[in-house]
C-alpha cells in the first residue's frame, strides 16, 4: 500500500472512532474510487501516489461542480455538503497554485510559443502542451485554459 492510501485508510479509521460522519463517508467513497480504479482493466494493479492523487483530484472536482449544481438548482444544504467533502479532499491535494504564479508560467509559456512562432488563438494547443506538465496537480485545466486563452487574445 502506498503512503498517501495507507494516510487516507489511517485517517479513515480515526474519523470513525470521531464519529465524523463527513470525513468518513468523504473518505470512504475516496478509498472506494481508488479500489475501482486498481481493479479496471485487464489486471489489479496498486496505483502510484500520484496515480491517487489524480484519483482525489477527480473527486474533488465532482464536489466543485455537484456543489455549483446545487446552488443554481437552490439546494443549499446540499451545497454546503458538497464544498465541506470538497475541502476534506483538498487536504489530501498538493497546494494549488496561486493566480500570480499561474499568470507567471502562462506568460513565460505564451512567449515560449511566440519564439516557436505559434501566435494568437491558434496558438492555445502549442501554450497548453507547455504549460500542462508545469501546472499538472497544481491548478484545475479550466484555470489554466481561460488565462491562456485571455493571454493569446490580448
Amino acid at each position: 500500500m502506498t503512503k498517501l492510501k495507507s494516510k487516507l485508510q489511517e485517517d479513515l479509521n480515526a474519523a470513525i472512532k470521531e464519529r465524523d460522519e463527513l470525513r468518513s463517508s468523504t473518505l470512504r467513497l475516496t478509498l472506494a474510487a481508488i479500489t475501482k480504479e486498481e481493479v479496471a482493466g485487464k489486471e489489479k494493479r496498486v496505483l502510484s501516489d500520484e496515480e491517487i492523487t489524480k484519483v482525489i483530484t477527480r473527486e474533488a472536482k465532482k464536489r466543485r461542480e455537484a456543489a455549483e449544481a446545487f446552488a443554481q438548482g437552490g439546494r443549499a444544504e446540499s451545497a454546503e455538503r458538497e464544498k465541506a467533502e470538497g475541502e476534506v479532499l483538498a487536504e489530501y491535494l498538493p497546494k494549488q497554485l496561486s493566480d500570480d504564479e499561474l499568470q507567471q508560467i502562462v506568460t513565460q509559456a505564451v512567449e515560449e510559443a511566440k519564439a516557436a512562432g505559434a501566435e494568437g488563438p491558434r496558438a492555445m494547443g502549442q501554450v497548453m502542451k507547455i504549460v500542462n506538465p508545469k501546472v499538472a496537480g497544481l491548478a484545475e485545466g479550466g484555470r489554466v485554459a481561460a488565462l491562456v486563452k485571455k493571454q493569446l487574445a490580448g
